[in-house]
């Protein structure tokens, strides 16, 4: 067996030879035991890049992919149970475009707002007729949609303005924000009935501009709900009021790519190989899986066989379960699923 040191919260990650206990990651409260390619598929069914992640009530973990290309089955939308049993998938209208994936629990209900990039049709390319939001039921029954934003100012009313949406956050009062992370870099807000609000941020590098807006949050740790953004390619996070307003900035990150939230606790998946945890004011706790090799961007299309134990190659979307283990999905060819379990 051996053993390497690492600073910035993470305690130790130990790699061993097949059969040995897994690696573990972190220090203290936060330390966990890396549990790679976590999750039963079906046979026929095989992994695109994996994307958004969520839990519900039940411990059912739901994850959105694009879908191999060799894949049999074709459904984007998989939900397993907590011991990563299969448990049913559906979503085959949303090969190559499904993406990110909120939970919310409504009344006595609980609905998966899911975005779709539009990316992965035939043609290549993206397609705003397949770009979208949809509020969806736990069985992928559609309940409300959204989609090119033809009223607002930034987008022309031809729909020929590029949109990509990417992910998608609830206020408290149930207003919808979608990020238009791969499209014009806005964040549009829409009533809980799907009627256009407004949008603010746009292409830039100022304060209160984005570019790749790739995820988002509403922030309710504090007195006062903000919405929280992973400003991926600027490589910070910004703030803003829930009418749109810059409120500042957020560092210690990298090229984050979403948030969730557990008892104070923030989890960002960070593209370039690592996961971060923040405390209530932002700053960092951990960097998890750090991989400092810098060949995350290269080895994301290689086989699994090559990832290495214990390391991140590309996360892309992470939640917490109602346990505090973190389950984390990453942008490579062949997907993965982690499960960070708590120790």
């Amino acid at each position: 067996m051996q053993r390497r040191t690492f600073v910035a919260g993470v305690a130790m990650v130990t790699s061993a030879k097949s059969g040995a206990r897994p690696p573990v990651v972190g220090s203290g409260e936060h330390t966990y035991e890396v549990i790679h390619d976590w999750g039963q598929l079906p046979a026929g069914l095989r992994w695109g890049n994996t994307h958004g992640v969520v839990e519900d009530s039940q411990g059912h973990i739901y994850i959105a992919h694009t879908v191999h290309a060799s894949s049999e089955q074709r459904d984007a939308l998989v939900v397993f149970d907590s011991r990563g049993k299969f448990v049913r998938s559906w979503g085959s209208a949303f090969v190559g475009g499904a993406h990110g994936l909120h939970l919310r629990k409504e009344g006595r209900e609980e609905f998966l707002y899911f975005v779709d990039t539009g990316k992965g049709r035939p043609g290549g390319g993206i397609s705003a007729r397949h770009a979208c939001m949809i509020k969806m039921t736990l069985r992928g029954e559609e309940v409300l949609r959204t989609g090119y934003p033809k009223e607002a100012p930034g987008y022309r009313p031809d729909g020929s303005t590029k949109f990509s949406p990417t992910n998608v956050a609830i206020a408290p009062n149930g207003d919808v924000y979608v990020a238009d992370g791969y499209g014009a870099y806005f964040i549009n807000q829409y009533d809980a009935a799907g009627r256009f609000i407004r949008s603010f941020g746009g292409n830039g590098k100022e304060a209160g501009q984005l570019a790749c807006p790739h995820g988002l949050m509403v922030d309710t740790r504090g007195a006062t709900p903000y919405l929280l953004v992973a400003d991926r390619t600027n490589n910070r996070l910004q703030r803003f009021s829930l009418d749109g307003r810059h409120l500042g900035f957020g560092a210690g990150v990298n090229m984050p790519c979403h948030f969730h939230e557990r008892k104070g606790v923030a989890v960002v998946p960070d593209l370039a190989a690592r996961l971060t945890l923040l405390d209530r004011d932002n700053r960092v706790i951990a960097h998890l899986g750090e991989d400092t090799a810098g060949d995350w961007q290269e080895l994301r299309k290689r086989p699994r066989a090559d990832f290495r134990p214990g390391k991140f190659v590309s996360p892309h979307g992470a939640c917490f379960d109602h346990a505090g283990n973190i389950f984390v999905t990453e942008w490579v060819e062949v997907g993965r699923v982690t499960k960070l379990r708590r120790v």
